[in-house]
């Protein structure tokens, strides 16, 4: 039996001991969380001891809602436009040009990060940087895509396919051919189909979740798990198989809009799960798009956007009695469904399927999920409470930032747009809120950032070039409230409260070590605090 003592400033998330100093791990188990000379009592002689010190112990950090394959994919897959910050034409142009003549034995090209603005552009952009191969483009968010001419040709996009798919989806010129710009449904047709291998979606699943440990995280949800590539859940289990799974991973698999069957939809998942789902990789439910997002216009508003009279934004999943049947089957299976949901009428829609299937199954406590949540009415707020709805939140987009801000209030309004991004009012309402990065359609999966920008909405002064934008500050929410949303809140989602979030006798030992007191040291220190280690199963794998 292998035993380790664990010495530091514990905060535990356990309201029965919300601290301690020293934790006894016996075969990956809390075995005692008390005082320091206890837990040398309990321990065999031969014990591990890691001792940190000063430095604060929590649990392991839980992360919501994230896109793994696609994490790791960008980071050592693709060129990576994001280190242009935010739109900046020239300099895209640049990184995408030296990733092409790093990688030059590749059969096509696919760089990410693009922030979209007034600018548009076409793919004549595209062509003058590759003109012989193909070559995409897309967005940070992943609901628009930019396609040079050979790509266009490669995933079959022509007049006939524009026509059909609508030209608010394929845009066209003034002949009535694709310019290269798609959003939403065509773009999750064609990032399936690149080419990939099974050992680059595990070669990309080892790099994030390399990021993810030493980012102070132990386990996340994968929200859409075979979005980006069919092959990641079979990558997820043999990495499992071959004991190289450390990040716990609760995977939610993809729906496509208002799938002909539902039940048979959940059938496939179900049977995905009894395949392969273990103990770091495991499916517990299903994942649908209602939306797009609210800066490419396509974000199902609940009323129309300023710019576009007539235009709300975009249905994806929008067939009521199929989202039904969706809830109701994925709760015969003990599973639950997980939607994007960006815009108020994405989620007014939703909550109104919730309340429906609710009727037909008489559960409470299905613990469905609506992630994003930009714009929020007040009466939705309740409804999500009232039907036991996980609100995912997003407090690393709550601030006003520059351009951004701008944007959205000449898409639906300074009024609504100064109302973005509720949190304390779902805490208020008694929801189980959770916090989510959406990693890497954001750049930050952080939590010190995540808890300063949930108490100041507003980012730390490094962040924007010592610029401070705040927004809606009455949303603010306190430090406990963090924690929980990022701990034993993120647990209770996936209905394992009972085996993890808190620092609990009998619960898995994940713990992270920060130089920080998130709960007393001053915000400003908080923006500064270090990861020092994190713990899987009572053992560090990551050390800084």
């Amino acid at each position: 039996m292998t035993q380790t003592i664990i010495l530091g400033n514990i905060i535990t998330m356990d309201e029965k001991r919300p601290f301690a100093k020293a934790a006894l791990v016996k075969n990956g188990v809390f075995a005692y969380i008390g005082s320091a000379e206890e837990a040398k009592r309990f321990a065999a002689p031969d014990a591990q001891v890691l001792d940190y010190g000063d430095n604060y112990i929590y649990p392991g950090f839980l992360e919501s809602h994230c896109h793994g394959h696609l994490a790791g994919d960008r980071l050592i897959g693709q060129a990576n436009l994001m280190q242009a910050g935010f739109t900046n034409y020239p300099k895209y142009r640049e990184i995408i040009k030296e990733y092409i003549a790093k990688n030059p034995q590749r059969t096509f090209y696919l760089a990410a990060g693009w922030v979209e603005n007034d600018e548009y552009v076409t793919k004549a952009y595209l062509d003058e940087i590759c003109s012989d191969k193909p070559l995409f483009m897309h967005t940070g968010g992943g609901h628009s895509m930019l396609l040079n001419t050979k790509a266009l040709e490669w995933a079959g996009i022509d007049a006939a396919y524009a026509k059909r798919m609508g030209y608010d989806l394929v845009h066209v010129d003034e002949h009535g051919e694709p310019d290269g710009y798609i959003c939403e449904a065509p773009v999750f047709e064609i990032v399936p189909k690149l080419p990939t291998t099974l050992e680059d979606a595990k070669n990309y699943l080892l790099a994030w979740q390399n990021l993810a440990l030493q980012s102070g995280f132990t386990a996340v949800a994968d929200a859409g798990a075979e979005v980006v590539c069919p092959l990641s859940p079979r990558a997820y289990y043999e990495l499992e198989q071959e004991g190289k799974l450390k990040l716990r991973t609760y995977a939610y698999m993809y729906v496509t809009d208002n799938i002909d069957s539902p039940k048979a939809e959940i059938a496939r998942i179900a049977a995905q799960r009894a395949e392969m789902s273990g103990e770091y990789f495991h499916i517990i439910g299903a994942k649908a798009y209602l939306d797009g997002v609210t800066e490419a216009h396509t974000g199902w508003q609940n009323q129309d956007y300023l710019d576009q009279p007539g235009y709300h934004g975009v249905e994806r999943f929008n067939d009521h009695d199929k989202m039904v049947e969706l809830i109701v089957e994925a709760n015969k299976e003990g599973m639950s469904v997980h939607v994007h949901s960006e815009g108020g009428g994405a989620t007014h829609f939703m909550l109104g399927c919730i309340e429906d299937a609710e009727k037909i199954t008489g559960n409470l406590d299905q613990r469905n999920v609506l992630a994003h949540l930009h714009f929020v009415t007040d009466e939705d707020i309740r409804r999500m409470a009232a039907t036991g709805s996980i609100p995912a939140v997003a407090p690393l987009w709550s601030i006003g930032a520059p351009g951004v801000y701008e944007q959205e209030v000449a898409y639906v309004g300074q009024e609504l747009t100064n109302q973005a991004y509720p949190i304390k009012s779902f805490f208020d309402a008694g929801a189980n809120v959770v916090f989510h990065s959406d990693y890497p359609v954001s750049p930050m999966m952080n939590v010190k950032y995540s808890i300063y920008t949930a108490e100041k909405r507003a980012y730390p002064k490094e962040v924007l070039n010592g610029q401070t934008f705040t927004r809606n500050i009455k949303e603010a929410i306190t430090r406990e409230q963090s924690l929980r949303a990022m701990t034993i809140n993120v647990a209770r989602q996936w209905h394992q409260e009972h085996r993890m979030g808190s620092i609990e006798f009998g619960k898995i030992a994940n713990m992270t070590v920060f130089d920080c007191d998130f709960l007393h040291d001053d915000i400003e220190k908080v923006a500064q605090a270090n990861v020092i280690a994190t713990i899987v199963d009572g053992e560090e794998v990551y050390k800084a």
